[in-house]
């Protein structure tokens, strides 16, 4: 692409993307004394952060350890966590007198809205004098022979050229194209020599092509308490994102999951998403708070005359009970436990607990709250998130090889790796 012929504006450190990770990182540079300049290919900033959390920004959680995080490489993202925790960032956010609220799974959601985080983050910039260019697009980037970034780029439709010390990419990922999610940060890693591992859509709702995409759309709208797990299929091995090792394994959660009309959703379904490849089984216990041959036993020695299509209407919304009778037990339905010997029982309580499903997708990046996989950790330092071999330029937040799990882990993972290369640049 041919150089603009124009005068390069010059900046100490120039972020490239204005989302979580880039806002804060901008910020802190700032705070050091660092002239910084933050461009932003869409109209607005923060898009992601105004739409998290159902518009309340799950910004963080009291509980971050590494089990709620995902990459290739295990131990990369502690020392940035350990460096600026949730605890640092939870006194940004009360020394901007932001009211918040704890959830399930000591998850903190904004009270109000998502917009109190984005206005703290723009109020930080704003304190700390960093430029702000909405509507840019950056048409190349190349180093100079004094080892600087210079970057052409269009501000509506306006050739602009900047050059910088320090360039940090906090482009974000593939999820969420509509608000912005792009290839970007992984096509320029590649240009500067960076291996970026395979992608893929996570925390995101699963679909079916079988018998139970009509149970789905017959029970849209639908919400229940489960718990999930994902049993992985050994030969999709090398395609797997959490390869458990001698002391890890796949977690088991528990939390609700909501059918659509294209599949399932539901915070414990998007959670299990990230574990799961095309051809896995996906384990649903849909009674976690029962064994449920034990129950169903008992209830037919002590009210054998119960029929089953009430005793499961008991422990189960209605329209969920009848739509599984009528798919697994048909000849069942208003049978009596008594006439039921203990193995059908068995059969029936196994089937309750391990419910065995294959989605035959996911939803993919267009609803996808994260994107598994990224630009490699190998080559960049844990410390500062600057990538090793290439100097002054550093790469933060989701277009890295790390993903949390659903609950503020992808934010704080932006916090603390904004703050390690906000210190570094």
């Amino acid at each position: 692409m041919p150089a603009h012929a124009n005068e390069v504006k010059n900046y100490d450190v120039i972020v490239v993307g204005a989302g979580a990770a880039g806002l804060f990182c901008a910020s802190v540079a700032a705070g050091r004394g660092k002239r910084v300049l933050v461009l932003e290919k869409s109209n607005k900033v923060g898009k992601k952060i105004l739409m998290s959390g159902g518009g309340r920004c799950n910004f963080t959680n009291y509980t971050i350890e590494p089990e709620h995080f995902i990459s290739a490489n295990p131990h990369f993202f502690k020392a940035a966590l350990k460096r600026y925790s949730q605890w640092d960032f939870i006194a940004l956010v009360d020394k901007h007198h932001i009211e918040y609220e704890e959830r399930k799974h000591t998850q903190l959601f904004c009270k109000h809205s998502a917009k109190d985080i984005l206005n703290m983050l723009i109020k930080e910039c704003s304190d700390e004098k960093v430029t702000i260019k909405t509507h840019c697009n950056i048409d190349n980037i190349k180093k100079d022979q004094d080892s600087n970034y210079l970057l052409e780029t269009t501000h509506q439709d306006k050739p602009l050229d900047y050059s910088c010390h320090s360039l940090v990419i906090a482009t974000g990922a593939l999820s969420i194209p509509t608000l912005g999610g792009s290839d970007f940060g992984y096509t320029l890693a590649k240009q500067f020599g960076l291996n970026v591992t395979n992608r893929q859509a996570g925390l995101v709702p699963f679909m079916f092509s079988d018998n139970l995409k009509t149970l789905c759309e017959n029970l849209s709208g639908l919400s229940i308490p489960i718990s999930a797990t994902c049993e992985q299929n050994t030969k999709n091995k090398e395609q797997h994102f959490f390869k458990p090792g001698p002391h890890q394994y796949i977690p088991n959660f528990s939390e609700s999951m909501l059918f659509t009309h294209r599949g399932i959703s539901g915070p414990a379904i998007l959670q299990i998403s990230n574990y799961w490849c095309p051809g896995d089984t996906i384990v649903i216990d849909l009674l976690p708070e029962l064994n449920a041959t034990g129950w169903l036993i008992d209830y037919k020695n002590k009210q054998g005359r119960t029929k089953f299509k009430t005793i499961l209407q008991q422990q189960l919304p209605k329209a969920f009970a009848n739509e599984i009778i009528k798919l697994w037990w048909s000849t069942l339905e208003d049978k009596p436990l008594a006439e039921l010997n203990d193995k059908t029982l068995t059969d029936i309580g196994s089937q309750l607990n391990r419910w065995k499903i294959k989605p035959s997708a996911t939803e993919g990046y267009r609803t996808a709250e994260v994107t598994l996989g990224g630009i490699s950790t190998n080559e960049i330092s844990s410390k500062t998130m600057e990538v090793k071999n290439q100097k002054g330029l550093f790469f933060i937040g989701e277009v890295l090889d790390v993903t949390g799990h659903l609950g503020g882990y992808n934010f704080q993972w932006a916090w603390s790796s904004g703050y390690s290369a906000g210190i570094a640049v």
